[in-house]
């Protein structure tokens, strides 16, 4: 019962969806309307600008800490990873937003960094590497799912190396018009780096 009640928490936790309370709240904006139509925090960059995109992108990343820190804050016995998935999933199909959310990257991250601080500051190195190098936020954030499941086997945590590779396939799946564009060269490449 308590993975129940703590999965539905986590759910909820990762439904808020921050890039649009950001927008209409601070700016008059809904982001689902303009971009890419993505609630994550790089559409918030493009369309709100970095001050918006840098809330947004903490926002998200700050929902799947939490999700993955409620067993030890209320001292629940459930494993943290398993909750956190619920957040991620919440992230992509909130309730609060009609079940159309964000790519599952930034959350995705927070979960991490809830379990493994260690992973989580490799995933942001490897992301903000791949970025500079290749200038594409989808294509970095892919590869940086492949990245964390290498350092979690190298680590020997297998668990967190479970709970990657499914972040990873999320994030996978969620960018599947990003690779078309990747493949056809007509994905938006970031000019600020």
């Amino acid at each position: 019962m308590e993975y129940v009640l703590y999965s539905l928490l986590a759910y909820l936790l990762g439904s808020i969806p921050s890039g649009l309370i950001v927008g209409k709240v601070g700016y008059g904006t809904d982001i689902r309307e303009h971009g890419s139509g993505n609630l994550g925090g790089t559409n918030t960059f493009r369309v709100l600008g970095k001050k918006a995109g840098l809330i947004v992108t903490i926002s998200d990343i700050l929902k799947g800490t939490l999700a993955a820190a409620l067993p030890f804050i209320l001292g629940a016995e459930v494993i943290p990873l398993v909750i956190g998935i619920f957040a991620v999933i919440g992230h992509m199909y909130p309730v609060f937003a009609g079940f159309k959310g964000g790519k599952a990257v930034a959350t995705s991250g927070g979960v991490v960094l809830g379990v493994n601080p260690i992973i989580f500051l490799v995933l942001i190195l490897s992301f903000f590497i791949l970025l500079y190098l290749t200038k594409y936020v989808s294509l970095s954030s892919m590869v940086c799912g492949l990245v964390g499941i290498t350092a979690s086997l190298i680590l020997k945590e297998y668990g967190l190396t479970i709970v990657l590779s499914l972040f990873t396939v999320f994030v996978i799946y969620r960018h599947r018009a990003n690779i078309k564009r990747i493949i056809n060269k007509t994905e938006p490449k970031i000019t600020w780096m």
